[in-house]
Parts: structure tokens; sequence; C-alpha cells
């Protein structure tokens, strides 16, 4: 309990507690704690993007400022600004993901879920008696013996543990803790030791990797990384191309995807304080392409009609095979994939947002380099891919970068003034995803540009740039971190356009094959690295998505990679996934009649 002259703020779901003195606001306490809450007018009451739920404990009542800003509904449901809030008791405060600066959204980002622990691996402590000159059984032969007395007839050791076992039996004395996959034992570990496994999303750009206890189900560490195939090629079409124009191309991509998962798995355990042995088992996702390069299959038949992949049906390998550094004999399970350009990393934001199992009409929305989309309606699931690109990590924008300290990743342009929001609150250098996507819309919102996205003059904030076309001046040399100028031009804005289009043309297709509108949707659920990021006001703002009321949007996080660490940890999920997805409606945009003239209408900002 807090002493009379302090007052107790947990903040949720970044778990940061701090005591603050009375009268002081959520905002003081987010900083005093090292939480970054996104503040663009610094704590003013204007900008509305400090936005925070009230969980528990009493405070202030609204202020005139969040009266004018926040829905009505919104704040009978607890939500207030945390630079307006003072708390009047000890309260729990929730923060939605896009009031986080983007580090503290990669700690939190994945929906929690609550399911049975099943994996696929079973732990048996032995203690077997030591071999002598009348006891002289085989040491493979003596310990499936021992399995035998305790209840698993019928075991096999198979060569990747045999080469270790004897070695072991040894080194820990004849007491081991024995790990079994179905009847085959796959490591030898000391007695008592935890068991581990890792959940993987291989995304076109980044890469997410969970280090996941299989005895609690929890998720211990995790860790994130740029794929490293970006340097074969920023999109899927590039990188298949290299393998067809390059020999050894496949084999490449593979070995530098198996090297950069070694590395965060070394990195994992040092965190964990845990050897690689205690890794026994794993998940890895990814779209169609990214699951065959990294499992060695073939995808140049990806790019040509009708675009098939070569394995849609989950499949099962040792993780030795490709050098992954786990034990010895442990598998690598990778869910089924749904169709060439929607895959696994699909098939897995299904089953954690359970889309299996609703009745209401839901759009999902797994927004990066290649974009998936689902539409449940009436018990069914239709889903189509958009080939988004990379703008939204910063790729193809004149001062675009990744999500750094000092990237600009919120923006806001009010009465003459343009506020910004940066990584680690450092002087800007450059512009990330959300960033760009906000200036795009605050543009539109300010009437800096008209509908096709021309930058119009007369603006304080716009000029003409070298080539003669209009730009808009972020922040000027003297004030950013590089002592440059940074700028959104035209070519910016149109990355953005063709980004935006392809999303809201393969959402729009969606429902027209459903034959409903938009306005009938009860609810979207906007998942991946990016759309855990973006304002989702900004992305209507721009038509990205549909202009249906705020409430029904939920940004779930890596739903993916939560989706992986669930099959993880219970097979019945393995099962149940592949089931699923054999009823799944797939369109293929390319080949959509009117998938053109959709994507060219929706390349205007309105």
């Amino acid at each position: 309990m807090a002493d009379k002259e302090t007052l107790t703020v947990d903040m949720q779901p970044v778990g940061r507690r701090i005591q603050i003195k009375p009268g002081q606001t959520i905002l003081d306490a987010s900083r005093s704690a090292g939480v970054g809450v996104i503040s663009l007018c610094g704590g003013e009451g204007w900008c509305n993007s400090c936005l925070v739920r009230i969980a528990s404990g009493q405070v202030n009542p609204p202020t005139q400022s969040e009266i004018d800003s926040i829905e009505e509904a919104q704040i009978e449901k607890g939500y207030r600004l945390a630079c307006q809030t003072i708390p009047l008791s000890d309260v729990r405060v929730d923060i939605p993901p896009e009031s986080l600066s983007t580090p503290q959204r990669l700690q939190v980002e994945g929906k929690d879920f609550d399911i049975a622990i099943s994996p696929a691996v079973k732990p048996i402590d032995l203690e077997l008696a030591p071999p002598d000159l009348k006891d002289l059984r085989a040491d493979a032969d003596r310990v499936i013996a021992g399995l035998e007395e305790v209840g698993y007839p019928n075991t096999h050791v198979d060569l990747p543990v045999l080469e270790v076992l004897s070695d072991l039996l040894r080194k820990y004395k004849w007491s081991v803790r024995i790990v079994l996959h179905d009847d085959e034992v796959i490591a030898v570990l000391p007695p008592g030791s935890e068991i581990f496994g890792i959940s993987v999303d291989i995304g076109t750009t980044k890469i997410a990797v969970y280090l996941v206890n299989l005895s609690t189900g929890q998720i211990v560490e995790k860790a994130g990384v740029m794929n490293p195939q970006i340097a074969y090629g920023e999109d899927i079409i590039s990188r298949i191309s290299y393998t067809r124009d390059t020999e050894d191309g496949r084999a490449k991509l593979q070995e530098v995807i198996v090297n950069t998962l070694n590395d965060k798995l070394e990195e994992l355990c040092q965190l964990a304080d845990i050897q690689r042995d205690q890794i026994v088992d794993s998940v890895i996702v990814g779209n169609t392409a990214m699951h065959h390069l990294f499992a060695g299959l073939p995808v140049g038949q990806l790019v040509f009609a009708p675009y098939v992949p070569a394995l849609n049906r989950s499949i099962d390998f040792r993780g030795g095979e490709l050098g992954l550094n786990m034990a010895p004999g442990a598998y690598i399970h990778m869910l089924p994939n749904i169709a060439g350009y929607v895959g696994a990393d699909h098939a897995a934001v299904i089953l954690s947002t359970e889309l299996w199992k609703t009745k209401e009409t839901v759009l999902a929305i797994d927004i990066g380099t290649n974009t998936e989309i689902s539409l449940v309606f009436q018990g069914n699931i239709s889903s189509c891919s958009c080939a988004s690109g990379p703008a939204f990590e910063g790729a193809h924008i004149t001062h675009g970068m990744r999500a750094a300290p000092g990237a600009i990743e919120r923006v806001q342009i009010k009465d003459d003034e343009i506020k910004l929001f940066t990584i680690d609150d450092q002087p800007p250098v450059g512009i990330c995803g959300s960033g760009i996507l906000d200036v795009v819309a605050e543009m539109k919102t300010s009437d800096l540009m008209d509908e096709k996205g021309s930058i119009k003059a007369g603006s304080p904030f716009t000029r003409q740039n070298a080539k003669g076309l209009g730009e808009l001046l972020l922040v000027p040399a003297k004030e950013s971190g590089n002592q440059k100028d940074i700028t959104v031009s035209r070519k910016d804005v149109n990355e953005i356009q063709l980004a935006k289009a392809a999303i809201r043309a393969g959402l729009e297709i969606l429902l027209v094959e459903a034959g409903i509108s938009a306005q009938e949707v009860d609810r979207v659920l906007v998942a991946g690295a990016f759309g855990t990021y973006i304002s989702v006001p900004n992305a209507i703002e721009i038509g990205m998505f549909p202009d249906i009321p705020l409430m029904r949007f939920q940004q779930v996080g890596n739903a993916a990679g939560m989706g992986a660490v669930q099959a993880l940890i219970s097979t019945k999920h393995r099962h149940l996934i592949s089931e699923v997805i054999k009823d799944v409606d797939y369109i293929e945009l390319t080949t959509y009649a009117d998938f053109q003239k959709l994507y060219m209408n929706a390349m205007y900002l309105r």
C-alpha cells in the first residue's frame, strides 16, 4: 500500500508500477516510470494521442478537452487522456498499443490466450542402473527398457540422439530426464530440467522469435530481427527471382534464415539462462514463400498462374536437418499453408483470433509487406493476399527508416503547427511507416493535398523541390538530428497510396464476394507489427480501412506469432487449424475481374 503522501499507478500491459504525488497526471507517472506514452501536444490536451483506459481506482472528472476529443461511449468505458487525468486513489491503467511508442509496443505485442497445455513432447525422469559385467545391455536398450518400466513401451532412439547418448548418460551419472516426441527419444537432459520450445513467425521483412516454457505455456523471452533475405530482394517476387537466376540461390536464402535463427536462439538462451539442448520442439510459420524458402522447397511455381504451392498441409522434420541449434532430435512443425500467397502465418492468425468459431461478421487484416486478409461471414472464411509492399516499413520513402531511435512515428498538424513524436524522444532523423501514414492523413485533413495526392502550394509547410514537385517540410535541418531537412514528397505520398490501395481493394473484393457492405462488419481485427503501430483513425482517413465506427476495430499485435505459440503448446490446436483451413475459400486477386478497377479507385485519398 502507498503511504498517505503518495498514490500508486499500475500501468498495464507493460507491467510497470510507480508511486506519484497527489495532483500529478497519468502522463507524469508514465514519464517517471520510463513508459513511452505518446503525447504529441506535450500534455496540453488537444492531440488525443495519449489515450488510456482507467481499469480501476478513482480519478478526476473528464476535462472539457476530453469531452471535446473522446467519444462519449469511450468515456463511459473508462477511456481518458493521460495528460488530463489525475489519480485520486491508487489506480490501474490499461494503455492501448497505439498510445505506446514503438519499443514499448514491441514488449507487449500479441493477444493473451488461455488454452490447455498439451505439447508434442513429454519429459520422463529415469534412474538407470549403470552397466556392469553381469548387465551388458547397450546404452540405448537400457534407456528403452527404463522407459518401458515407467509406462512407455515401444520407444526408439534414432541417430541424432545416439551420437550423444552414451556420453550424456555417464555425464549425468545415469540419472536423466528423457524427452519423448511420440515414441522417439529426442533429448537427454539432467533430471528435472525445464523443457522449452520456440515459435517463429518469419515475415517478409521481420522475424519474431518466442521462447516458451512447455510445462507452463508461458513466453519467457522473445526477440525480433530483420529478415536477412532483404539483402536478396525486398519483396517475395524479387527473392523468388533470385532463386531462379542464381545457382544455389534457394539454398542461400535458407541458410541466411537458419543462421539468423541460430543467433537469436543463442541470445534467448543466454537471457533465460538455459542450454540449447533444453529447446526440444518448435513451430514455425510464414507466408507461403517464406515457409517454402525456410523448408528448402521450390518457389518458382508461385509466380506463375495458377500460383500453386509445393505443399499446403502441415509438415514435421528435425531441426538438425537444417542445422538449427536445438536438442539433437528436436522437431520443427510447420503449420499448413492456405494457398499460394496466403500462408501458414495467416493460418496462425485464424487460430489465435478464433475466427474459426465466431458467429460474428469479422475482418482480420494481417498487415505487412504481404498483407493477408480474411472475412468471416455466416461461419464461412474467405481469404486473399495483397502485395502492399515495404512502404509501411519506411522503404521507398525519401527520408524513410525502420522504427529506431530518432524515427518520427507520430505526426499531427493543427493550428498551423506540426507536432512530432520520435522514438526514444530523440532528435528526428527520418520517418518510419506509422509516421508517414500519419503525415498523409494529416495533410489530407489540413487540406495540404488533394484526393489524388498532389501537394498544394500556399502553406508555410509546403514548397517545391528541385524537380518542381510539391513537398512538405516536416523538420527543417536546424531542428533535425542529422542537420538535414526531413521532407515528404509527392512520390512518398504515392508509395502510401499504392500500399493502402492494395489493402483496400482486397477488403472490398472479400465484401463483394460475400454480398455485404463494410457497415455490416461487426469487428475488424488489425494484426501484424505495422498493424500494432498505426493510428486506425488515420488509416480510415486515407481510405485504407472502411469508414465504420472506431469501436469495431481491435489491434491484436502479432497474431501470427501467438498462433504459432498456441500450436507449440497444444497438439490439439495443431490438428484443429489443419482441419479449419480445409474449408477456407481463397480468392486470387490477380485474376479477379474487377481487381484493377477497385485498386485504381482505392488510390484516391477519400
